[in-house]
């Protein structure tokens, strides 16, 4: 019997799409390897986003694929993971330690944006990687609350501070730094400064990626962020209600003109469901955050439902995906965080840091 030709499994592979990032095995670059010895065959796959609980499934299914290939004997698929640098805003190159910084914002505010963000990163950290959270609402910071954390952030050197950390991840947040019932009377110059300095004097250790938490709108804090801060990508967070809808596509044409790529949106209260009889009611109304998606070509990344437990174990301090990871919306929120991090996988890599800085001076 003929041995297996190379080019059969190559081709095969072409045709596995991985559902985080539609696109199919080959062309996401994620086969590494294809060792063939007679009729075994062996494939090495590697993902360039975090995936833990996906991966067992992924060569399971990936396996099934390959034994469809006639005359194929033993069959092994190895999947690893490795998480590299985007590419972001020219002129600008990613920070020290961290690897990618991914923004979270709305056009308006009570869509839940710092629900999202705060579950995202967590999740994310739940696939396997290492996540920080930067909350920019200079304003109306949220993420110390839902993460049940206060106080001042320790300084070493009595320069840069060290994040806080809970359920594993970094976090930073100018609600740290000021009392709660403190009101923050600044200007727009002075909220930039600080967003900057939360971001760079803060000692981020060796982040895969970094979420930042906009306050809502288009307005100083994200023209700073877009124009000189290392973004990789950006998510839009919306309700189904047309309302919400305008003032998402307005945050969607702020980060196209400053060519920050949107890797999706998601629809947040998409659905009540009635905890004491199970009806389900669309009180935003219904199809508005798919239907934008398809109308600007980006990704829908996914939606969750109006529950009134999202609400109470992030103001409890202790977020859905870490009070009840095995429920139904902590699935959603890794499913949204493994389709965003795949999407990312896709962009452009960076190569700043593989080319020395060359200095000419006089002689």
């Amino acid at each position: 019997m003929a041995s297996i030709e190379k080019t059969a499994v190559e081709d095969l592979l072409q045709t596995f799409i991985d559902p985080h990032n539609g696109a199919d095995l080959v062309s996401a670059k994620s086969v590494k390897a294809i060792t063939i010895e007679g009729n075994n065959v062996s494939v090495k796959l590697e993902l360039g986003y975090p995936a833990k609980s996906y991966l067992a499934q992924l060569k399971a299914e990936v396996e099934e694929h390959l034994k469809t290939l006639v005359g194929i004997g033993d069959v092994n698929v190895d999947v690893t993971v490795k998480i590299v640098s985007h590419a972001v805003q020219q002129a600008l190159k990613p920070l020290p330690n961290v690897k990618n910084i991914i923004a979270v914002a709305s056009g308006k505010g009570g869509v839940g944006k710092s629900t999202t963000a705060v579950n995202l990163a967590l999740a994310l950290a739940a696939e396997g990687a290492n996540v920080g959270i930067l909350d920019a609402d200079i304003y109306g910071p949220s993420i110390p609350m839902m993460l049940g954390l206060s106080g001042y952030p320790e300084s070493k050197d009595k320069k840069t501070m060290m994040p806080k950390v809970a359920y594993g991840i970094q976090t930073i947040s100018i609600g740290y730094l000021v009392e709660a019932d403190q009101a923050m009377i600044w200007r727009g110059p002075m909220v930039t400064t600080a967003l900057q300095q939360l971001l760079k004097d803060t000692n981020w250790d060796k982040l895969d990626y970094l979420i930042v938490d906009l306050p809502p709108g288009t307005g100083d804090i994200q023209l700073t962020l877009s124009q000189q801060i290392p973004v990789s990508g950006a998510i839009i967070v919306t309700t189904p209600q047309d309302i919400a809808l305008i003032d998402a596509q307005r945050g969607l044409g702020m980060f196209e003109k400053v060519n920050v790529p949107v890797l999706g949106l998601v629809e947040n209260m998409s659905m009540h469901i009635c905890s004491n009889c199970g009806h389900e009611e669309a009180i935003f109304g219904e199809g508005g955050g798919l239907a934008m998606a398809e109308r600007n070509r980006i990704e829908f990344l996914g939606s969750l439902p109006l529950d009134i437990t999202i609400r109470q174990f992030a103001d409890s301090g202790r977020p859905t995906v870490v009070a009840d990871p095995d429920g139904r919306a902590a699935q959603i929120y890794r499913q949204i965080a493994r389709k965003t991090a795949a999407r990312l996988a896709l962009k452009a890599k960076d190569f700043t840091t593989k080319f020395p800085t060359i200095v000419v001076q006089n002689t």
